[in-house]
C-alpha cells in the first residue's frame, strides 16, 4: 500500500504500525510525489491525506480515479464533517477516516479495501488450507498454523493468485516495501520457512525461472 501523508511523525508511526501487521508500505510526503508513486507502481490501497503540500489530496484523488486503476483510496484527514466525507467520496475515494483515528480501525479498513482491490473473499480456501484474512488465522485440515506477518503476507498473495505463478520480484514488491533489497534472499528464506510450517504434502511449488505457485 501507499501512504501519502505530510506529517512526518504520523506517517512514520502509521507506516511502521501497518508493516507490523504484515503490509508492505511505501510513503510519500507530498501530493506530487504521492501521485507519481501511485501511477508508477501497483498498489492495493492508497491512504491519502487531504491537506497535502505541492498537490492537494483532492487533486490526487481525482487523478487516481480518472486513471481507473485497481487501487482503493482511503482518505485520512482532519476534516471530519459530513460534508467533507461526502466531498471526498464524490471525488472517487472508496472510504473516509477522520483524524484522530483508532489505529485498529485503520487496519480493518485497509484490509477490507485490499480484499476489494484483489477481488478476494474474506476467507481463502485451497487444497485443505483455509486463511481467514480478517482474523489472520491459517488452518490446514483443521490444524491452526502459526505464521509470522511476512509469511502471512506471502501466503495471502499466493492463495489470491488462485494457482497462477507469482514471481519472486512480485512477492518482494507486494509483501515488503520500496526499501527492500532486490538482490536479497529474503523471499527464498521466507518461502522455505512457510513450506516447512505448512507441512506435507507440500503445497508450494517452485516453477524454475518463473516463481512460485500454490
Amino acid at each position: 500500500m501507499l501512504l501519502i501523508e505530510d506529517e512526518a511523525v504520523l506517517a512514520e508511526q502509521v507506516a511502521e504500525g501497518l508493516r507490523d501487521q504484515g503490509m508492505a508500505v511505501d510513503v510519500a510526503a507530498d501530493g506530487l510525489d504521492g501521485l507519481h508513486k501511485a501511477t508508477a507502481n501497483r498498489y492495493d490501497v492508497v491512504v491519502l491525506d487531504r491537506d497535502l503540500p505541492l498537490l492537494h489530496g483532492d487533486q490526487v484523488c481525482t487523478a487516481l480515479a480518472a486513471a481507473d486503476g485497481t487501487a482503493r483510496v482511503l482518505m485520512l484527514t482532519a476534516a471530519g464533517e459530513a460534508a467533507d466525507r461526502v466531498a471526498g467520496l464524490t471525488l472517487g475515494a472508496d472510504d473516509y477516516l477522520p483524524k484522530p483515528f483508532v489505529f485498529a480501525e485503520l487496519v480493518l479498513r485497509v484490509r477490507a479495501l485490499a480484499r476489494r482491490a484483489a477481488g478476494a473473499p474474506r476467507v481463502l480456501r485451497r487444497a485443505g488450507l483455509t486463511f481467514d484474512t480478517a482474523r489472520r488465522v491459517v488452518t490446514r485440515d483443521g490444524r491452526t498454523i502459526p505464521l509470522t506477518t511476512k509469511e502471512l503476507a506471502v501466503l495471502e498473495i499466493l492463495m489470491t493468485a488462485d494457482g497462477a505463478v507469482v514471481s519472486s520480484e512480485d512477492l518482494l514488491e507486494r509483501a515488503w516495501d520500496e526499501h527492500a533489497d532486490p538482490f536479497t534472499a529474503t523471499v527464498r528464506v521466507t518461502l522455505a520457512r512457510l513450506r516447512r510450517k505448512l507441512g506435507d504434502p507440500p503445497l508450494i511449488e517452485t516453477v524454475v525461472g518463473a516463481g512460485y505457485r500454490l
